[in-house]
C-alpha cells in the first residue's frame, strides 16, 4: 500500500513538470547566458568616439576614413558578433519638430532577430564649444584690477612643494579670464610702487585684488623693513589700512594670513631664516589681528582667533559654483587655520561669504574659508579672503572663494546648431554559440 502511494506522488509530480513546461516561456539560451549586446554595443561606440574615429568619420565622405572605422569596429569585437552601424543626420524644423535621416550605413553580416543595440550623439571635430566670462566690475561697473604677488625677492611658508612665483602662474591662468586686467608684481619694489599708488606697470588701483601667493608669509618691501624692524606686526597693520583705504579685495591663499614676513635681500642675517627659510621672520597671530584692525579700526581682546577644525565640507552653493565655473577642487579639505566666527563678526563687524558647511561640534564657530567684507556705515571698505586650509596649497579654493564673491557670469555658445551633431546607432547579433 505505501508503495503504491510513493508510486501516485511521483505520477503527480511529473504530471505537473510536464505541464509546466509546456506553457513557461523561457529565454533562449543565448539570452540567458549570452554576451550582453547593448552593454557591449554601448561601450564599443563610447571607445571609437574616444579615440575620435567615430566623430572624425561619420562627418567625412572618404571611403578611406570609412574602410578605416569598419576595420576599428570589426577589431574592437569578438569573431561571432555581427554588426550594423548607421549614421543619421539630425535636423529641426521652424516648429520644432526633429527628424532623423540615414546617411550612411556599415555591416558585415545579415543580424537576424537575436540582436540588441546602442546609440550615441556624435558632436562634429570642427565644433568648437567656447565660454566668455564676464569681466569683474566695481559696483558702478568699472573693472576691476587683478595684481598676483610675484615678488623675485620673497619666499613662502606653508605652500609645501611650490613656490609664490610658481602659484602666481597658476593663478593667472586660472582668474585672468576674468578681469580686464591683470598683472604680476614680480619684486617687492614694485608691491612697495602699488601701496604707494604710484605704481608705473598698469592697472587701476582703486577697488582693485591684491592676491598673496606666498601663503602664511607676506612680502615686505625694502623700504619697510626698517620702518618696522621694531615689529612687524605694524607692518602688517598698514598693509589691513591699505586694504581699506584703496577698497581692495586681500587674499590669503592658504594657511594663517600674515603669519611671516619675507625679503630676501634684506634679511639675510644669523636669524633671518624662519623654519630654515631663507629671508623670513617670524610675526606671529599678532600679524592677522593687526591687519584687521588696520582694515576695520575696530580692536578686539580675544586671546586666539585660530583653531584646526579637521574635515569640512564644501557648501551646496560651492558646488553649484564648481559646476558653473568648472572648477572642481575636493568636495572636502582638511582646515588647520580655521577663524572664530564671533570675533571677526561681532569684534571686527566683518561680513563672511563662507565656502563650506559649519564645522562638527564643538567647531561650529569657526569659518574654514571665506571671502570677509568690512562694512563702514553700510558700504564696503575692503575684503580679506583667507583660506585657512592645511598644506599643500589648491589654487582652485582660493580662485572659487573669488568668484563666488564678486559672482561674474559666463556665456557659453550654445550646443546642438544645425548640422553639428549627428545621431550614430550599432546593432549587435551574435551568430554560433557562447
Amino acid at each position: 500500500m505505501r508503495t503504491v502511494e510513493v508510486m501516485f506522488v511521483i505520477l503527480i509530480l511529473l504530471s505537473a513538470f510536464v505541464i509546466t513546461s509546456q506553457f513557461a516561456v523561457l529565454p533562449t539560451p543565448r539570452q540567458a547566458f549570452g554576451t550582453n549586446l547593448r552593454e557591449l554595443s554601448q561601450s564599443t561606440l563610447d571607445t571609437l568616439n574616444t579615440q575620435g574615429l567615430l566623430s572624425e568619420t561619420v562627418f567625412s565622405s572618404s571611403e578611406s576614413d570609412w574602410a578605416d572605422l569598419q576595420k576599428a569596429l570589426s577589431a574592437s569585437l569578438p569573431p561571432n558578433i555581427v554588426y550594423n552601424l548607421k549614421v543619421f543626420n539630425i535636423s529641426k524644423s521652424s516648429d520644432g519638430l526633429v527628424s532623423y535621416n540615414l546617411t550612411n550605413s556599415i555591416s558585415d553580416a545579415d543580424i537576424g532577430t537575436d540582436s540588441d543595440a546602442a546609440s550615441l550623439l556624435v558632436a562634429s571635430p570642427d565644433v568648437t564649444f567656447t565660454k566668455e566670462p564676464e569681466k569683474v566690475t566695481d559696483g558702478s561697473g568699472q573693472n576691476i584690477t587683478l595684481y598676483i604677488l610675484n615678488c623675485n625677492d620673497s619666499n613662502g611658508w606653508w605652500i609645501t612643494g611650490y613656490t609664490g612665483q610658481g602659484l602666481a602662474s597658476e593663478f593667472y591662468e586660472l582668474l585672468s579670464p576674468y578681469f580686464a586686467t591683470t598683472v604680476l608684481v614680480n619684486s617687492t619694489a614694485q608691491f612697495n610702487s602699488l601701496l604707494d599708488n604710484s605704481n608705473g606697470f598698469g592697472g587701476t588701483i582703486q577697488n582693485a585684488i591684491v592676491i598673496n601667493t606666498f601663503g602664511e608669509s607676506v612680502p615686505i618691501p625694502s623700504g619697510l623693513t626698517d620702518t618696522y624692524s621694531g615689529d612687524y606686526s605694524q607692518y602688517c597693520r598698514f598693509l589691513g589700512q591699505r586694504v581699506n583705504a584703496y577698497n581692495w579685495t586681500w587674499v590669503s591663499i592658504v594657511g594663517y594670513p600674515l603669519y611671516y614676513v619675507s625679503n630676501t635681500i634684506e634679511f639675510d642675517g644669523y636669524d633671518d631664516h624662519a623654519w630654515g627659510i631663507y629671508g623670513m621672520k617670524n610675526v606671529g597671530t599678532a600679524g592677522l589681528d593687526a591687519f584687521l584692525e588696520g582694515l576695520t579700526g575696530q580692536t578686539s581682546s580675544a586671546p586666539d582667533i585660530m583653531n584646526p577644525v579637521n574635515v569640512v565640507y564644501l557648501s551646496s552653493s560651492a558646488i553649484e559654483l564648481c559646476n558653473y565655473y568648472g572648477i572642481y577642487p575636493n568636495q572636502y579639505q582638511t582646515s588647520s587655520r580655521a577663524l572664530k566666527r564671533s570675533i571677526l563678526v561681532s569684534d571686527y563687524g566683518l561680513v563672511a561669504t563662507e565656502l563650506f558647511n559649519p564645522p562638527a561640534s564643538p567647531n561650529e564657530d569657526y569659518i574654514p574659508a571665506a571671502t570677509y567684507k568690512n562694512i563702514e556705515g553700510g558700504v564696503g571698505r575692503g575684503a580679506l579672503t583667507a583660506i585657512g586650509l592645511t598644506r599643500t596649497p589648491d589654487v582652485r579654493m582660493a580662485v572659487l572663494a573669488l568668484l563666488m564673491y564678486y559672482h561674474p557670469s559666463v556665456y557659453r555658445s550654445e550646443f546642438g546648431a544645425s548640422g553639428t551633431s549627428k545621431l550614430v546607432t550599432l546593432q549587435l547579433g551574435q551568430q554560433g554559440g557562447n
